[in-house]
């Protein structure tokens, strides 16, 4: 007979792979000290963004960066720090994909920016609620928005796990979590196109 504990982690490794297997996209794994996420790219409805995103992952560039703005009910962002706040040098800005007609919704990945509308470089954020007013409205600066380019498609606790982590002040910097939530590694684990391949063993799935 099975235990309740295999039991869980069958359903939550079904789950996943259902997911996987819903998608031709790419799919990056995120090992972070919080826990391991799972982001579908989508390579087909925001090319650019995707393309910007998955050259950062296969340089390496997000190993050891943190998640640096934190604020609950919001979302949560990383991809441009490493702890201390030291901010690393990207590549050039891409253009604002944010008129794709993909939506802020809770659990989508989008690229953070300034004021500019094509400024967007390194930074992600991943919205934790709904957040229409992040959506494309106009193409005023103010309402342009900010595109989408994935979907947290496993893992989606983990980013309520961050958003409940206590922050601070850091010189000017605001909503910075007190202990470090670091990016361990970000790897591409399945390309465009190819088909869903199990990413853990039963044994291996996350427990709840």
């Amino acid at each position: 007979m099975l235990s309740k504990k295999l039991v869980c982690a069958m359903v939550i490794f079904m789950t996943s792979l259902n997911a996987f297997a819903a998608t031709k996209n790419p799919i990056v794994k995120l090992e972070t000290s919080a826990g391991d996420m799972f982001v579908e790219v989508y390579a087909d409805k925001a090319p650019l963004s995707a393309k910007n995103f998955l050259e950062y992952v296969q340089e390496g560039f997000y190993n050891g960066t943190i998640f640096h703005r934190v604020i609950p009910g919001f979302m949560v962002q990383g991809g441009g720090f490493l702890p201390g706040l030291e901010q690393k040098k990207t590549k050039s800005p891409i253009k604002n994909e944010a008129k794709n007609g993909l939506k802020n919704l809770r659990g989508t990945v989008a690229m953070a920016r300034t004021s500019i509308i094509d400024s967007a470089t390194s930074q992600f954020f991943i919205n934790s609620v709904d957040n229409a007013f992040l959506d494309f409205r106009s193409e005023n600066s103010n309402e342009y928005g900010y595109a989408v380019f994935g979907k947290i498609i496993d893992g989606l606790e983990v980013v309520d796990t961050i958003s409940k982590t206590k922050t601070h002040f850091v010189g000017y910097y605001g909503d910075v979590p007190v202990q470090d939530i670091v990016i361990l590694k970000a790897s591409l684990i399945r390309k465009q196109g190819e088909a869903a391949v199990p990413t853990a063993s039963v044994e291996q799935a996350p427990q709840k």
